[in-house]
């Protein structure tokens, strides 16, 4: 024996815990009592709170409570010491009849968490009914001539105790002439006679008054009398004679109305009337055997009139009396036991008290949702009940102790999966054919927030248009969350950051509901031509979970920048307003000029063209303009005709919807060879000393022309010397000229200066330069000058993209 002196409640309560817990593994919860019937009010039964390893004071909280299956107010605890009471008055043969076995079965059930217990609560007996003869008093005939030896049967008395205290002795009080003479057997009640002991004389003796006691085997004996009153008769001395003392039967339960039982069968040696015998159920005989059975007074034939039930009663017990007419009539008797026999007409019943409803779906393994019993009336292998749970769920039966089980939880639970279950527990008797019965269990699982809210997809592209109105809807973001109720309640929120110098917030923001986002401000393309962010979504779940999309928004460029003309400084070349020099002696296509403008938009919007406007009164201007290069050349020969001062207007659009345009005026001074020789020249070089000498211009067009042509030569020859010593399987991979490579990925176009790359297929010279156009790029109603003019638009952008050689 372990005693705890020190540590107090706790380790009280440990020791408790731990022997609840081995009670529990070992797959039996229940407790063991028993009080004597008629016991008082408030008579201890036992301290049920300490044996089943309960601390007095968890039973209110833990919502302690007891329930009988029969009646309720027998028994009762008291929460405040944990002992179980006798709280009404047990009569045990009001209780259980004449049982052998009779026990009060109490159901303890304790939640937080929940647990459940079985109490058994067994009566005892004890001699609190006396013997009793069915009546006071019993009047027996016996003629004169009746034999030594001759029986007379008596009826016995009952004891409604059961054991020793119903085991009964009988007494005769003295008489010279009876003599109590008992038959016992096993399976049979006492059979009582009176035996003749002597000759009787009607005439000496008429009458005779005998006591008859029965005394039960009880502390302290309770006894019970019957008046034996005995008519001495000389007349029909021969008594009915049955061909067996005891008569057995056995029926099934199941057998149909009016099936004969039995035919009885008796003989009187007498003659004439006193020879006639009839056949009649005792007095003794109960109700119950006179509303089943019924008895053929001439024939003797019993025969069954209502229908047998093993479960109410196993076995009959009928006294039968054969009377013969004799006058005084003499009489004998015989018993018939009928056994009745067990058939599986009962189907198991089946009890569910649910606990733990809903269940939560992280609820852990070993859970107890439900508590199941089971029972079946029947006997033997008809009333043997196994219990089984619909299969493929993530339930499970364990069995606690006999006709007792757990619905447990066997896996782990998923709402988002099944939120549901309808469980069937089925109870199956051992029977042949076997019968069953069945139970549902409706299981809710309650959600917990173990999802994150999810975007459709990890990222987004937004494309806006430049100058938006403030607070214009720009997209709406929107996550699923699989939990329910305030676990998928989604918000949404900016992941906040700097853009520049300023917050992501001043840009944009999102409805924390809706997940609609908003620009706060126009967008400008040419400040900002890519905002990219993260919008959070969060659920309101405890812990909150959440997850992140990324936004790309681009901003669209729209045409709201006109063309600006560059100084006439900046760069080669004149811009608006300025004046240049043009000798009469130039040819046709001779450039005497140049227009720059640049645009501060891009793609389309940045494109620009130039157009030379027609001159007032409609005369012929000797100049025109490159469309997309600005420049301003001869038409023709100038002569003394044309006017010494030429003034252009040239028109500079973009291509963007509608067109954005500048004028730019340029201002022409046309002079004769030798006139300001210092001035032209300054103008149209820009770098040469001006203390040299002039020299006149057409022999530097020809000492230009002779360069040219020489250096034609040369690359000719040089080309067909390489050509000729290169191996013909070798590919040859040059430099290629740079050419013009338009992209519209965000708008714009660029020309290539700095890198070049060759494709070789390993065969031949390389033939061609590679022009890379965008796909998204529409045609120009122009492009065939542009590719003529390749060099125009480099000032439009500053982008440097590679060009190709492909060599095939």
């Amino acid at each position: 024996m372990l005693y705890l002196r020190r540590g107090g409640k706790g380790a009280r309560r440990l020791l408790l815990s731990l022997l609840l817990l081995a009670i529990w593994k070992a797959g039996s919860s229940q407790v063991h009592y028993s009080v004597p019937e008629e016991a008082k009010h408030g008579t201890f039964v036992g301290r049920v709170a300490q044996d089943l390893g309960l601390e007095l004071a968890e039973l209110v909280p833990r919502l302690f409570r007891v329930a009988s299956k029969g009646r309720g107010d027998l028994l009762e605890v008291n929460l405040q010491n944990g002992i179980l009471f006798v709280n009404s008055r047990i009569d045990r043969e009001e209780l259980c009849g004449r049982s052998l076995e009779c026990s009060i079965h109490l159901e303890v059930v304790v939640q937080r968490p929940p647990q459940f217990f079985h109490v058994e609560v067994e009566v005892k007996d004890i001699n609190d009914n006396p013997p009793v003869f069915r009546e006071r008093e019993q009047r027996l005939f016996i003629p004169e001539s009746r034999l030594l030896g001759s029986h007379f049967p008596l009826e016995g008395a009952a004891d409604a105790d059961i054991g020793t205290n119903s085991l009964l002795t009988y007494t005769l009080s003295p008489s010279d002439y009876f003599s109590l003479d008992i038959q016992a057997s096993d399976e049979l009640s006492k059979s009582l006679a009176l035996e003749l002991r002597k000759v009787l004389d009607r005439e000496e003796t008429p009458e005779l008054r005998l006591l008859l006691t029965a005394t039960d085997g009880g502390k302290p004996e309770l006894q019970g009398t019957v008046q034996l009153l005995i008519t001495v008769l000389d007349v029909n001395d021969n008594a009915p004679v049955f061909s067996q003392a005891v008569y057995r039967v056995h029926l099934s339960e199941t057998i149909a109305n009016g099936t004969l039982v039995t035919t009885l069968n008796a003989s009187d040696a007498d003659e004439g009337v006193n020879g006639e015998i009839a056949f009649f159920f005792g007095s003794d005989v109960p109700v119950n055997i006179r509303k089943n059975f019924n008895i053929d007074s001439g024939s003797g034939e019993i025969t069954l009139l209502g229908k047998l039930d093993y479960e109410e009663t196993k076995s009959y017990e009928i006294q039968v009396k054969a009377v013969d007419k004799g006058s005084p009539p003499m009489s004998n008797h015989c018993k018939v036991f009928v056994k009745v026999l067990d058939e599986n007409d009962n189907a198991p019943e089946l009890a569910v008290r649910s606990l733990s409803l809903p269940v939560g779906e992280d609820a852990p393994l070993g859970t107890v949702i439900a508590f199941v019993s089971v029972s079946d009336r029947d006997s033997s292998a008809n009333g043997q009940v196994t219990c089984t749970l619909t299969p493929h769920v993530p339930f499970k039966l364990v069995s606690t102790f006999k006709n007792y089980y757990s619905l447990v939880l066997d896996s782990a639970l998923d709402r988002e999966k099944l939120s549901h279950y309808e469980l069937v527990v089925t109870a199956r008797d051992g029977g042949s054919p076997s019968l069953s019965a069945t139970a549902s269990v409706s299981v809710e699982v309650a959600d917990v927030n173990d999802n994150a809210p999810t975007f459709a997809q990890p990222e987004y592209t937004v494309f806006v248009k430049e100058n938006n109105p403030p607070g214009c809807h720009i997209f709406t973001v929107s996550a699923r969350d699989a939990d329910a109720q305030e676990n998928a309640l989604v918000s949404y929120s900016l992941v906040e950051r700097r853009v520049g110098e300023r917050a992501l917030s001043s840009y944009v923001s999102v409805h924390a509901e809706s997940g609609r986002v908003f620009a706060l401000q126009p967008l400008d393309h040419e400040e900002l031509e890519l905002l990219r962010f993260q919008v959070s979504a969060r659920d309101a779940g405890v812990p909150p979970l959440g997850s992140a999309v990324t936004l790309q928004v681009f901003v669209l460029d729209e045409n709201d920048h006109a063309p600006a003309l560059l100084p006439p400084g900046a760069g080669a070349g004149g811009g608006a307003g300025g004046g240049e020099l043009v000798w009469r002696a130039v040819g046709a296509g001779h450039v005497v000029a140049k227009v720059r403008a640049v645009d501060a938009d891009s793609g389309y919007n940045a494109w620009l063209s130039y157009e030379l406007l027609p001159a007032a009164g409609g005369a012929r201007s000797p100049f025109r303009v490159g469309l997309y290069t600005g420049e301003i050349s001869t038409t023709r020969a100038l002569d003394e005709a044309d006017a010494p001062r030429q003034r252009l207007l040239v028109l500079v659009k973009d291509h963007g919807e509608p067109a954005l345009a500048v004028t730019a005026t340029v201002l022409l001074s046309l002079v004769d060879s030798g006139q300001a020789p210092k001035a032209s020249l300054g103008m149209s070089a820009g770098a040469t000393d001006p203390k040299l000498a002039l020299v006149d211009v057409n022999v530097y067009l020809i000492i230009a022309i002779c360069a040219v042509s020489s250096l034609l030569v040369l690359t000719l020859l040089l080309y067909t010397a390489l050509r000729c010593s290169a191996s013909p399987m070798e590919g040859a991979c040059g430099p290629g000229k740079p050419v013009l490579v338009c992209s519209s990925a965000v708008g714009s176009w660029s020309y290539s200066q700095q890198r070049r790359q060759r494709v070789c297929s390993g065969e031949g010279p390389p033939k061609t330069d590679l022009m890379a156009f965008s796909p998204s790029l529409p045609p120009g109603p122009n492009m065939s000058e542009e590719n003529q003019h390749p060099e125009g638009n480099s000032e439009h952008s500053g982008n440097v993209s590679p060009s190709f050689n492909l060599c095939l």
